[in-house]
C-alpha cells in the first residue's frame, strides 16, 4: 500500500490507527513514570531548599528527560503496527573514515547500493535513537529524534547528517548479524524535529507531525503532540505543587522542625488519586490490518515522503 504525506490535504489511510480512548492514558502513565523518576516534587522542594544551583541542575535535566519520553513514545505507538521491528540496543554503528570519504566526495546515488560490514570498526561511531524496520516492505529507518533543530547550526546538522549516512552503510549486515537475520532491501535515515519547525525531505528531516507515515500508524503525530503537551502539563503541576509544599516548610515553628512535621505530605499521599488524564482529542477510530533467493539490491540515503495517494483497503 502505498501513503501519501501525513497531514496533507488528501490525507492518507493507513492499516493501523491510533485508538486514543486506548493510547492516551497509557501515554499519560508514561509520561508521570519519566517525570517522577527526573523531577518529581520532593526533589524540587530539595533543591529550592539548597539554591539556585541546584534548582538549575534539576531543570537542566529536562530537556533530555522529554527526549527520551518522546523516544520511549513512538516506540509505544510502533507497537500498533505488527509489521514494525523497534531497535533500540546493541546498535552503535561504526562510522569509518572510508565511510565518511564515500559520503562526503560523493552524490548520494553513486554509493546508494554500497554496504559495510557491521564490525569494520573506525575510532568513530554513531548510535541513532532507534532503528525501524518493516518486515513487509523491507525497509529500515535509522531514526534521530530531535526535541528541536533549532540549535542546529548548518555546519553541526550537516556533520549528523554525513554521521548518519556512514552509519547506514553497515545497517544491513548489523540486522543480519545482530538481529534474529533481519534483512533488509533500503535503509533510509531520518531526523524528526518533534517541534514541526523543520521539514526538508530532500535530506531526511522529517517534523513529527509526519511520524504517521514513518510508523504506518495514523494519528502517531497528534499522539506524540498529546504526550508533550501531557509532560508540560506535569512539569508546571509539579512546579506548583513543589513551591506550595516549600512555602509550607517555611512556615512550621522551630519546634515543629524539630518534631519533623511534614503538613505536605497529606496533599502528596491524594495527589496521584485526584490526578486523571486530560480530556481526549484527536479522536480516530482504530483499523487494525491483516497482519529465499537472490539477495536484492539495498538501497541507502534520506528518508521521503509519498507523493502518491493510497490505493483503497481492499
Amino acid at each position: 500500500m502505498t501513503n501519501s504525506v501525513s497531514g496533507a490535504a488528501a490525507a492518507p489511510t493507513h492499516s493501523h490507527a491510533v485508538n486514543p480512548d486506548v493510547l492516551h492514558p497509557l501515554l499519560y502513565g508514561l509520561c508521570h513514570q519519566v517525570l517522577t523518576s527526573s523531577f518529581g516534587s520532593t526533589s524540587l522542594m530539595d533543591a529550592l531548599a539548597s539554591g539556585l544551583s541546584d534548582v538549575s541542575s534539576l531543570l537542566r535535566g529536562l530537556p533530555a528527560a522529554e527526549g527520551r519520553l518522546i523516544e520511549r513514545g513512538i516506540q509505544m505507538i510502533a507497537g500498533l503496527n505488527p509489521e514494525l521491528v523497534v531497535l533500540t540496543e546493541n546498535i552503535r554503528l561504526p562510522v569509518s573514515k572510508a565511510a565518511l570519504d564515500v559520503v562526503e566526495r560523493n552524490d548520494p546515488r553513486h554509493y546508494a547500493s554500497l554496504t559495510l560490514d557491521a564490525d569494520s570498526g573506525g575510532r568513530r561511531g554513531y548510535t541513532p535513537d532507534m532503528i525501524i524496520v518493516n518486515r513487509v516492505t523491507k525497509i529500515a529507518h535509522v531514526v534521530d529524534v530531535k526535541r528541536s533543530l533549532s540549535s542546529y547550526d548548518a555546519v553541526r546538522l550537516q556533520e549528523l547528517k554525513k554521521r548518519m549516512l556512514a552509519g547506514a552503510l553497515t545497517v544491513p549486515d548489523l540486522l543480519y548479524q545482530e538481529h534474529h537475520r533481519l534483512a533488509v532491501e533500503a535503509v533510509h535515515v531520518v531526523i524528526l524535529d518533534a517541534q514541526n519547525a523543520s521539514r526538508d525531505a530532500s535530506s531526511g528531516i522529517w517534523p513529527v507531525s509526519d511520524l504517521d507515515h514513518l510508523l504506518g500508524v495514523e494519528g502517531a503525530g497528534k499522539a506524540i503532540a498529546y504526550l508533550r503537551r501531557t509532560f508540560q502539563t506535569a512539569v508546571e503541576q509539579v512546579w506548583r505543587e513543589a513551591l506550595q509544599h516549600y512555602a509550607q516548610a517555611r512556615d512550621l515553628s522551630e519546634d515543629e522542625r524539630r518534631a519533623g512535621a511534614m503538613p505536605w505530605l497529606e496533599t502528596q499521599r491524594h495527589a496521584s488519586d485526584e490526578r486523571r488524564p486530560p480530556g481526549r482529542d484527536d479522536r480516530i477510530v482504530g483499523v487494525v490490518g491483516s497482519g529465499a533467493g537472490e539477495r536484492p539490491e539495498i538501497r541507502i540515503g534520506f528518508a521521503s515522503l509519498p507523493t502518491v495517494r493510497p490505493q483503497a483497503l481492499s
